[in-house]
């Protein structure tokens, strides 16, 4: 070969190198995610986030779905330093200071100015994502006359039934046993007793409990004041809607966590910074049918303004949760499975 053409080769081949060396890295950059299943069905917002994050990212984002929001810590506890997840996303407010006590998670480091979301919200671990306020959702081809409160619902007729989510393993159900212990306070084991009729269900998720209700085998479901919005949007329909209480309404914030052990912890702090921005927050509303919590490039979808609006928000701090979580899950247990 002419010197001239093995220099030739020689610079082609340096140049290919470095053209392939990008996507060689790139094959290496995986980043998994644990979340809810809900998050990840066809329909939620995990196949529109992961186009838009691999877009851009020069990744494989990999989701693993995990029953429901409390499900998510518990099996963060059982697998400990070995897990496989990079980042946790779909913990909320009342879980955050028992996930940090775990000593699995580690601050954040990214910037939180794009994030918005109701009270003062001030953390270094974890990211929201959005956030929502959880509500009685019937139908009402089968019920003419909501309940207007909590103690309406507990009270109502046992003929008319709700299906509702546990909450040893659902962040739904936890939210329900928060907004008991809201409004009773001490009395809400006596609420519970009255209320357990009324029970056709309690699912281990939303994801149960919500099919059971679309599918006509109860009138009444815990959701979300928004998931009227899905079926305005989607299926053109107003069947479906929340009902107003007045003692007010439990809010929930979703966050997402970093994990310690980590082997991709810039690609995570991507992932996160990309979670608080339009790419992922424009999935939020109509795909997750909750409110963002970061920057949309788009105004909300018309259908939000038509939603129950809390007169009053209630919210336990996490570190009261924390404190209190078994001593009122085992109080709930101990009502519902006598």
């Amino acid at each position: 070969m002419p010197v001239k053409t093995r220099i030739l080769s020689a610079a082609l081949s340096l140049a290919a190198g470095l053209v392939l060396a990008p996507a060689a890295m790139a094959n290496d950059r995986e980043l998994t995610v644990y979340t809810y299943d809900s998050f990840v069905a066809e329909w939620g917002p995990g196949p529109v986030v992961k186009k838009a994050f691999e877009e851009n990212c020069n990744c494989t984002l990999n989701w693993v779905g995990i029953a429901d929001g409390v499900a998510l810590l518990n099996r963060l506890k059982l697998e400990g330093e070995g897990t496989k997840a990079d980042i946790v996303l779909g913990l909320d407010t009342n879980l955050v200071t028992e996930a940090k006590e775990t000593g699995l998670f580690e601050p954040s480091g990214i910037d939180q100015s794009n994030v918005d979301v109701p009270g003062s919200w001030s953390d270094d671990v974890f990211v929201p994502y959005d956030f929502g306020y959880f509500a009685v959702v019937y139908d009402t081809e089968a019920i003419e006359t909501p309940p207007a409160s909590l103690k309406a619902l507990v009270e109502g007729d046992p003929a008319l039934k709700i299906a509702i989510q546990d909450p040893r393993t659902s962040t739904p159900g936890l939210g329900l046993l928060l907004w008991m212990k809201s409004v009773y306070g001490d009395d809400a084991p006596k609420a519970w007793e009255t209320f357990k009729d009324r029970v056709l269900t309690v699912t281990p998720g939303w994801s149960e409990a919500y099919g059971l209700f679309t599918n006509g085998e109860v009138p009444m479901v815990l959701s979300y004041t928004t998931s009227p919005a899905y079926h305005m949007i989607a299926e053109e329909s107003d069947r479906y809607q929340a009902a107003r209480f007045n003692e007010g309404h439990y809010m929930q914030i979703e966050v997402a966590g970093l994990v310690k052990s980590s082997q991709q912890k810039d690609l995570a702090r991507e992932f996160l910074a990309f979670m608080t921005g339009p790419g992922f927050q424009n999935a939020i509303p109509t795909t997750n049918w909750m409110y963002p919590a970061g920057k949309l490039s788009e105004p909300l979808p018309a259908a939000f303004e038509e939603l129950v609006k809390p007169g009053k928000t209630l919210l336990f701090s996490s570190e009261e949760v924390s404190q209190n979580r078994k001593a009122w899950v085992d109080e709930w247990l101990a009502v519902m499975s006598d």
